[in-house]
């Protein structure tokens, strides 16, 4: 697989989901994204707020867009707040530097898309992620 597929994507979304109800999360919002940074799959959960959509892409196209997972983005921006802030510009405000945005890798390494969730805490938003990519057979990739 060189890239994800509506199949998977769905599968993957779907599983954040499930993972985040049966963590008693709040309500989640999923953003599957393919190779090419495309949305394949955008779900809300029941209840999920109104700038959910916008940041769980944001986390997913900025981890995909720098080739690193948000968690990463996290902790680099504090000691490069210019590179941040020229980032920002340059991506039009798209990327979310903070955890819930994880590479998705085939099984040789390659990355195949990303998922960006938001809904929770950074931690609990990522977890699912995590446990949602694995689920689909796929590599998780948080940078940890």
């Amino acid at each position: 697989m060189t890239s994800l597929d509506l199949s998977t994507s769905d599968q993957i979304a779907d599983g954040v989901l499930a993972a985040g109800k049966a963590r008693s999360a709040q309500p989640l919002t999923v953003a599957v994204l393919d190779a090419g940074g495309h949305v394949v799959v955008m779900k809300r959960g029941d209840g999920s707020g109104i700038l959910r959509c916008e940041i769980a892409y944001g986390k997913a196209w900025g981890a995909l867009g720098m080739g690193l997972p948000s968690r990463v983005l996290a902790q680099r921006a504090p000691s490069a707040q210019g590179f941040f802030t020229a980032i920002a510009s340059a991506s039009q405000g798209r990327l979310i530097p903070v955890p819930g945005g994880v590479l998705v890798r085939n099984a040789q390494g390659r990355i195949i898309g990303a998922v960006g969730v938001s809904g929770d805490t950074s931690d609990m938003d990522e977890e699912c992620a995590v446990e949602a990519i694995a689920a689909a057979g796929l590599k998780a990739d948080t940078g940890g």
